[in-house]
């Protein structure tokens, strides 16, 4: 690739375009975003004009169609991109092995095998890696190596990234194997973000806060300075534990804890003030997306946001593999 030239991208499980945006930022050209949820698509087109989305489920994508889509022959792709779904082997869910959601990977292998690009990156939670779900990890991993690439698998934390959120993931790189680069991941080189610093100019309340309900308010007059919840004082007000592992308590001066997509029951994260879960503004803030990126309403963004890779990490990523793999080609 020319140093003054645009690498080029696919995004597939694209959702609103966390990755794309990071790609963009460090220089790249989606050309094309795969995805199938209506919210999702309807985000991703608001927000990245000039890509073409490709409305629809991947399993009924051919890889000639990308390709003609993109203009591209094999092989000519920079960098193909997707991040399946995960929640099979989340731990935030049951992690069950059978999880039909767990066997998308294999159309991501799929076009992979077909459009050959010289990188892929390839997203996933840190739950693949523990218990029995190492052996979807290892079977993943030989699905790849076996497509022709040198792959090399690392979790990262995108808080030391420069994303206000500690948000662990499980990233890999692969390099196909006639460019004779080996695959690597970037360094951490940033101080994680406190929530004070990255929402010190976000004040007030909006109507379209979710407020605690009476139940946490009374919780957070009790609650600790810390991020989990006290189970026991949860407990002695609610009178049983349910939700109480997803309810995080936000401080002002620590960094924030990992944004999930699930805010049901009295789940999600709370503001340090204790009177209400954080907003849709200082959601994108934690997420590392811009002020003005739009969702559809506030339920719908933390959806997104809770699924997707913060920007200014796939950022980081991209313009490593920019600068020690797509530069020296």
């Amino acid at each position: 690739m020319e140093k003054n030239s645009r690498f080029k991208v696919v995004s597939t499980f694209a959702g609103c375009g966390g990755s794309s945006l990071g790609y963009k930022m460090a220089g790249g050209q989606v050309l094309l975003a795969v995805e199938w949820d209506d919210n999702a698509a309807e985000t991703y087109r608001l927000n990245h004009h000039g890509t073409e989305v490709y409305h629809g489920d991947i399993t009924t994508l051919s890889v000639d169609e990308v390709l003609a889509r993109t203009g591209l022959a094999p092989g000519e792709l920079d960098i193909f991109d997707g991040s399946p779904p995960c929640q099979g082997f989340s731990t935030a869910g049951k992690r069950i092995m059978q999880d039909c959601r767990n066997q998308l990977f294999r159309e991501y292998v799929r076009i992979l095998q077909g459009l050959k690009p010289k990188v892929f990156v390839m997203e996933n939670v840190s739950g693949m890696v523990k218990g029995k779900m190492k052996l979807i990890f290892a079977e993943i991993m030989r699905e790849l190596k076996g497509s022709g690439y040198n792959v090399s698998a690392r979790l990262m934390n995108a808080m030391y990234f420069k994303v206000p959120q500690s948000r662990q993931r499980m990233i890999f790189i692969g390099v196909r194997k006639d460019i004779g680069i080996l695959p690597s991941h970037p360094k951490a080189k940033f101080r994680p973000i406190t929530f004070r610093q990255a929402c010190y100019d976000l004040c007030g309340n909006t109507p379209e806060d979710r407020m605690l309900g009476e139940m946490l308010l009374k919780v957070a007059k009790s609650q600790p300075d810390n991020w989990n919840t006290d189970q026991a004082i949860y407990k002695s007000i609610k009178g049983n534990l349910a939700s109480s592992i997803s309810t995080q308590w936000i401080g002002w001066d620590r960094v924030c804890g990992t944004l999930t997509k699930s805010e049901i029951s009295t789940s999600g994260l709370v503001h340090p003030d204790r009177e209400r879960y954080i907003s849709l503004a200082e959601a994108k803030r934690i997420s590392s997306f811009p002020d003005d990126f739009k969702f559809i309403d506030r339920k719908s963004g933390i959806v997104r946001m809770g699924n997707c890779v913060p920007p200014l990490l796939m950022k980081a990523i991209a313009e490593h593999i920019r600068d020690n793999i797509l530069l020296t080609v």
